[in-house]
């Protein structure tokens, strides 16, 4: 699955009063890893003319993180139309799946928020998409 990945370690705050990665930093971990994939693609949020909004995400919890644990957030490309790239993103500690889904973005432009389509620069770097 791994087109992109980026290590994260786990701190103090992204546990819980348990000592578990709370659920939601799953997603951070996940929003961090595609905004890194992006720039390992010489492209900068901050510079495009364009914004990614998450449209949908789709999760299942596995496994639980703890304080120190070292993961890896994987980001793969499994398709895209138009305005939107949905995503297949794990988060591993070693070998084990601690988190999986999918996540939709969509493409806004960047002063009016309306859906727009995909840079043809970002298009060029994206897979091809399968045949039928």
């Amino acid at each position: 699955m791994n087109d992109f990945s980026l290590p994260v370690r786990v701190y103090y705050e992204d546990t819980d009063a348990g000592g578990i990665v709370y659920y939601v930093n799953y997603l951070k971990f996940m929003e961090r890893a595609r905004t890194e994939w992006l720039r390992s693609l010489n492209f900068n949020q901050s510079n495009l003319p364009v914004l990614f909004v998450v449209r949908d995400v789709q999760l299942t919890y596995h496994l639980p993180a703890v304080l120190d644990d070292l993961l890896t957030v994987q980001v793969k490309v499994i398709s895209y139309k138009g305005a939107r790239i949905t995503f297949k993103q794990q988060i591993i500690r070693g070998r084990a799946l601690l988190c999986a889904g999918s996540v939709e973005v969509a493409c806004v432009d960047r002063q009016s928020l309306r859906p727009c389509r995909l840079p043809k620069s970002l298009l060029a770097h994206l897979p091809q998409p399968p045949t039928k």
